[in-house]
């Protein structure tokens, strides 16, 4: 059984607490966009390689479950897994985990490769690539997480 990595440790900071008393739903999306800048350093893409290569990683779909209420203070980790990939792009799935291991919130993610000179898609560089596929051997979980393709729609009664 294959093992999420966790690639965040963090707690939950006074300005991010709502008027409902709670995380407000913007900033489980900040974390999570922490959670591609840290998948990024695991593949490889820092701060140099950006700017001797001109490459980086764009987000090109998100979509986050909220599960539970993260509280002022509360700490937290971001688990990651990378449910498929292809040259140029990773198909991952965060999970927000609050205290006592309580599941807070999920995101898949569409993650693109892009060459920044032209704007485009653009192949992984070999090393990334290598370190994709490594990460993919590692954390590709054996039964996708149900919240995996969800779609958005109103369940109606027949």
């Amino acid at each position: 059984m294959t093992k999420a990595k966790v690639i965040l440790e963090d707690k939950v900071r006074k300005d991010w607490i709502d008027y409902n008393g709670h995380m407000n739903d913007a900033e489980y999306v900040r974390v999570f966009s922490w959670g591609v800048d840290c998948f990024m350093k695991l593949i490889g893409i820092d701060e140099q390689l950006r700017d001797q290569q001109n490459y980086t990683i764009f987000t090109m779909e998100s979509h986050v479950c909220y599960l539970d209420e993260m509280k002022l203070d509360e700490p937290f980790s971001v688990h990651l897994q990378l449910i498929d990939y292809d040259e140029k792009r990773a198909h991952v799935f965060y999970e927000l985990f609050g205290e006592d291991g309580k599941r807070a919130a999920t995101s898949e993610q569409m993650l693109m490769g892009v060459d920044q000179h032209t704007g485009r898609a653009a192949a992984f560089p070999e090393a990334v690539f290598a370190k994709v596929k490594q990460l993919a051997d590692a954390h590709t979980p054996d039964e996708q997480p149900k919240e995996v393709g969800r779609v958005i729609g109103i369940r109606r009664k027949k």
